[in-house]
């Protein structure tokens, strides 16, 4: 056995991934944060250039630089501050500089991302399809807070994670090739004909392209089998919290509640990556 075979062992691998995941949780909260106005930065510099006048020249600003602060006092962040979920609970969620409250989605994106990681060792066991799993968890938690936080469905992660799938699947590791392209297609093709549906009938925008790209990705991923099942879970979980919306308006938690299509596909296709098969076979026989 190699000197690193015992991170494969089935009662080791889902701790290391927990590990991990732990840690790609913290990065996502930087790309949750610093993603759309990495955007939003663009489209003001191409306004600029179109319009014919000198873009101004921020200093430098993406994933690596600068370095972490504190939006209220300007503190730079050190790395014992930066450990997942610990820091947040021995800091009892407050900046140690000013004391500003530091947001709960923070060491929550950390979590989900490690169990994920966790759950995908344990459910696929060591190998491509349990890293390939992780891929598609750590994106798709990034993709529904920054849907939900700004309503923006990047392309620099919808594309990327559409991509990933068709070529993970060369390989056959969740379906056949063939079976990952028609998903990406059809993934795209389904919400875009129900946006046209919804427009024509109502003359309103219900999604965004966003969206469309986005079970574009999944459907690359998972392939068109689970499409069907993806949207109609989305659907449940939009109804699900749409109802818990109205039942909690009168205390004024409604907002709380109000979330963009982004998170409901997000839902969906965790579900249906680790559930489908089972799923539609029990639904089939019943």
């Amino acid at each position: 056995m190699s000197e690193l075979g015992w991170l494969t062992q089935p009662t080791v691998f889902p701790w290391a991934a927990l590990a991990v995941g732990l840690c790609i949780g913290s990065f996502l909260n930087v790309v949750i944060h610093r993603l759309p106005k990495m955007m939003e930065r663009a489209w003001r510099a191409d306004c600029a250039e179109l319009a014919g006048q000198q873009a101004l020249q921020d200093e430098p600003y993406n994933l690596v630089v600068p370095r972490s602060r504190c939006p209220g006092c300007g503190r730079s962040i050190r790395a014992i501050e930066n450990v997942p979920i610990a820091s947040w609970l021995a800091l009892r969620g407050k900046c140690a500089g000013c004391g500003a409250r530091i947001s709960l989605r923070y060491p929550m994106v950390e979590l989900l991302a490690g169990l994920g990681a966790a759950w995908s060792a344990s459910h696929f066991g060591y190998g491509m399809a349990a890293l390939a799993a992780m891929l598609f968890i750590w994106c798709t938690i990034a993709l529904a807070f920054i849907d939900q936080a700004t309503g923006y469905l990047p392309d620099n992660l919808t594309l990327p994670l559409m991509w990933a799938g068709l070529l993970l699947n060369i390989f056959g590791t969740f379906v056949p090739l063939v079976d990952a392209v028609i998903g990406a297609a059809a993934g795209y093709l389904s919400l875009w004909l129900i946006y046209w549906a919804y427009r024509l009938a109502t003359g309103k925008e219900g999604m965004g392209f966003g969206d469309f790209k986005m079970n574009a990705a999944i459907g690359a991923f998972i392939g068109w089998q689970l499409l069907p099942l993806v949207i109609l879970l989305s659907s449940v979980v939009g109804l699900t919290f749409g109802v818990l919306q109205m039942l909690t308006a009168r205390r004024g938690w409604d907002a709380a509640l109000r979330l963009h299509f982004g998170p409901y596909l997000a839902i969906a296709a965790i579900v249906a990556m680790f559930w489908g098969q089972p799923l539609m076979r029990w639904y089939l026989a019943s």
